[in-house]
């Protein structure tokens, strides 16, 4: 009775750690399922059209019925707003992504990722969103693990370098495999490029997620939010494919992985990642749920090896391990940052307590 009693104890405290290794699994497998419906042969726009309309279908019900009663009022200025948010972030960071990931690997997707955060506080810090006080360690840390987050993505982006010959887990699959990546990545080019697009896709990322900060504040309910989201980016990036893709063929999808990855990108990422990141936030903090995006990284490389056949390169993984060095960098800034401000908070409500008992007496 005693033993099950601390094992229930031990799942519920540690059950935000828990949850978030799950979502790194989760997001590994986008990148996986994302890379083998792409070199099947599905086209990428079309891929981000059924991917949106999936998690508007996946998010809708939950937003009307748990939102309707407490969303505030949409204004046409508001829809605006959100359209263009949608389009810069959402639509075009999606695009770039999936039209990245045919140029170079799901590792190097999970991989780039991790850049995302020095990003989003760079931008933050130009748009006067983050304070940034070289007068501190924390400052300085901030500033230098942000330029080595960049330095690290574009070592991974720029130099593929050797492969790692103790991955090769199955020498003649392996091998073959090896083979039709040369032949479909002749030349350094390819993956250059891929890696430049999907830099540029993080950056979109990271510039919604600074752009949502504005919009969360007008409106609230962001269930709802990111349903109107996804519902214009399902609407933009079905008018692009068409624009880029005239074959109508091109857009049936039979019960194979196409309609697998579309449906796990869109129900499973965007519909039950998202509920379970809030509630680790809530819990936790937003600092603790970015400290595991390296973990996608390790997991996708894994599975890609052993499954997809991948094969690893030196500087791919030198580069991710700079990235995440700088990644953590800025989080143990921000970190040090949020825990002297905390302390400050509670001096200045000390001190006003102290006034207020003060002046009662008196």
């Amino acid at each position: 009775m005693k033993g099950s009693l601390g094992f229930l104890i031990f799942m519920e405290t540690n059950k935000p750690y828990f949850v978030m290794i799950f979502i790194q699994f989760i997001y590994a497998g986008m990148a996986l399922f994302s890379k083998v419906a792409i070199e099947k042969g599905m086209n990428p726009f079309i891929f981000v059209a059924y991917r949106q309309a999936f998690a508007v279908l996946a998010l809708a019900p939950f937003a009307f019925f748990l939102e309707r009663k407490k969303a505030p009022p949409i204004s046409y200025a508001l829809l605006c707003k959100v359209f263009l948010v949608a389009l810069c972030g959402i639509t075009l960071s999606s695009n770039l992504y999936y039209v990245a990931i045919n140029y170079t690997s799901a590792t190097f997707a999970a991989a780039s990722t991790n850049v995302i955060p020095a990003l989003t506080f760079i931008m933050a810090v130009f748009l006067r969103m983050e304070n940034l006080s070289l007068k501190h360690l924390y400052g300085v840390a901030k500033v230098v693990g942000s330029v080595i987050c960049i330095g690290g993505a574009l070592v991974v982006s720029l130099y593929q370098g050797p492969p790692i010959k103790f991955m090769n887990w199955y020498p003649s699959v392996h091998g073959d495999a090896a083979g039709q990546s040369a032949i479909k990545h002749s030349s350094s080019t390819d993956w250059k490029r891929g890696s430049l697009v999907m830099l540029s896709a993080n950056t979109a990322w990271s510039l919604w997620l600074v752009l949502q900060a504005s919009i969360v504040k007008i409106y609230p309910a962001k269930l709802s939010l990111t349903t109107m989201q996804c519902f214009f980016s399902c609407i933009q990036s079905t008018i692009l494919a068409i624009a880029l893709e005239r074959n109508p063929s091109s857009w049936k999808l039979g019960w194979d992985v196409s309609l697998l990855s579309v449906a796990y990108c869109g129900i499973i990422v965007t519909g039950i990642t998202y509920w379970l990141q809030v509630w680790c936030i809530e819990k936790k903090g937003p600092v603790f749920t970015a400290i595991f995006t390296p973990l996608a990284l390790l997991i996708t490389a894994i599975f890609s090896a052993f499954l997809w056949k991948e094969t690893l390169h030196w500087g791919s993984i030198g580069g991710a391990i700079i990235l995440v060095g700088g990644l953590y960098s800025v989080l143990w800034g921000k970190t040090k940052e949020e825990g002297l401000s905390e302390r400050s908070e509670q001096r200045e409500e000390a001190k006003e307590q102290i006034q207020l008992e003060c002046i009662t007496h008196q």
